[in-house]
C-alpha cells in the first residue's frame, strides 16, 4: 500500500495482545464514522485560524499554523509508531486538531491572494473522494499488485522531489519550474493530484481487507490514514488551483 500509515505490519500488531475475542472487530462503515469525526475535528479548528486570518490577528494565526504543522507532524509519528491500542481515539483526535489548525490559516492566505481558490480546493476534494470510492466499489479500478507497484513508486518519488527542495532551501537554492506556476509547475501539481487520488483506492482497498481481522480501535487508524491522503489531496489542489489562477 502506497499511505506509509497503513503498513502491513501496523495492522498485523492488532492480532496481538488483544485478541478478537475479546473486542469488537474493526468494520469499514465503522472506520468511515471515525474518519467523518476527525474531519469534523479538522473543520472546528480550520474555521478557528481562518476567522484569525480575516479578522486581523494574522500573527496569532501564523503561531497557531506553526504549532498545528509541529504538532500535527509529531501526533502522526505517534500515532504511526506508537503501540496500537485504544488511546488511538485521543491520538487521532489531537492530530485532527493541531491539522485543522494548519490547514486554516494556509487556506485563509491562499484565498486572500487568490479569492475562491479555497471553495475550489475542498469541492474537489470532496467529489475527488466520492468519485474514488465509486470507481473502487464497483471494481472500476482495482488495486492489483501493478497498480499498488505504481502508485508506490509514484509517491516516494514526489516525497524525494519534497525532500530535496526542502534541503536546498538551506543553501537559497530552489528545484527550477515544478514549485512555480510555470507550465512544468501547473503540470507537477496535476501529477501530485493524481498520485493523491490514486492513494484513495489503496486506503479502501487496505481497510477492507482488515475489516473483520483486527479490534475495532483499529477503526481510529483507518480515519487517521484516510485523513492524511485526503489532507494532502487538499493541499494539492490548494496549490494547483492557486498556480491556474494566478496565470489567468
Amino acid at each position: 500500500m502506497s499511505n506509509p500509515t497503513l503498513r502491513e505490519e501496523v495492522f498485523n500488531t492488532g492480532l496481538d495482545g488483544d485478541g478478537l475475542g475479546l473486542n469488537r472487530a474493526m468494520t469499514a462503515s465503522g472506520t468511515l464514522l471515525k474518519t467523518c469525526f476527525l474531519a469534523i475535528l479538522v473543520a472546528l479548528t480550520f474555521a478557528y485560524t481562518w476567522w484569525l486570518q480575516g479578522a486581523g490577528f494574522a500573527d496569532k494565526a501564523g503561531i497557531l499554523a506553526t504549532v498545528g504543522a509541529i504538532g500535527g507532524f509529531i501526533m502522526a509519528m505517534v500515532v504511526c509508531f506508537a503501540p496500537k491500542n485504544k488511546f488511538l481515539s485521543v491520538t487521532t483526535s489531537i492530530y485532527a486538531l493541531f491539522e485543522g489548525l494548519f490547514l486554516g490559516s494556509i487556506s485563509a492566505i491562499f484565498n486572500a491572494a487568490w479569492p475562491g481558490v479555497v471553495f475550489q480546493a475542498a469541492t474537489g476534494t470532496i467529489l475527488t473522494v466520492i468519485v474514488m470510492y465509486i470507481m473502487y466499489s464497483t471494481g472500476i479500478i482495482k488495486a492489483t499488485s501493478t497498480f499498488y507497484k505504481v502508485v508506490l513508486i509514484s509517491t516516494f518519488a514526489i516525497a524525494g522531489v519534497y525532500l530535496l527542495q526542502f534541503v536546498l532551501t538551506f543553501f537559497h537554492l530552489t528545484i527550477p519550474g515544478i514549485f512555480t506556476n510555470s507550465l512544468i509547475g501547473v503540470i507537477f501539481t496535476a501529477v501530485c493530484v493524481v498520485i493523491a487520488a490514486l492513494n484513495l483506492i489503496l486506503d479502501f482497498n487496505f481497510i477492507d481487507n482488515y475489516s473483520g481481522h483486527v479490534p475495532d480501535y483499529f477503526e481510529w487508524y483507518g480515519g487517521f490514514s484516510l485523513m492524511v491522503t485526503i489532507v494532502w489531496l487538499y493541499i494539492e489542489l490548494l496549490k494547483l488551483f492557486a498556480k491556474l489562477s494566478s496565470r489567468r
